[in-house]
């Protein structure tokens, strides 16, 4: 597959990033570069093989949610903090 400067500046524009003439350049060396590489693997013949999706044999473990009773009520914990606000932690503005 061929890479051109109008494909560079396309993936440029969906990345939002501003390249220089040079790195635009060296970007369409590289991508010619990994393209031939990924390439190769259309040598290989895959007749017969089944597809791989997960090397392992995983699958998600779900659990219910669940509130699990507390030992300490919220008065409890609030008194833990310095300042407490409307039942809320007050903390410091951050911006």
């Amino acid at each position: 597959m061929d890479v051109d400067e109008k494909q560079i500046a396309h993936l440029a524009e969906l990345s939002d990033f501003a390249l220089t003439a040079e790195q635009s350049t060296a970007l369409q060396g590289n991508i010619k570069e990994i393209l031939t590489y990924i390439s190769q693997l259309d040598e290989l013949d895959t007749e017969g093989i089944k597809p791989t999706y997960q090397v392992f044999e995983m699958e998600n473990v779900w659990r219910p949610d669940e509130i699990l009773p507390q030992e300490a009520d919220r008065e409890q914990l609030l008194a833990l903090t310095q300042e407490v606000q409307d039942y809320q932690i007050k903390v410091p503005k951050v911006l």
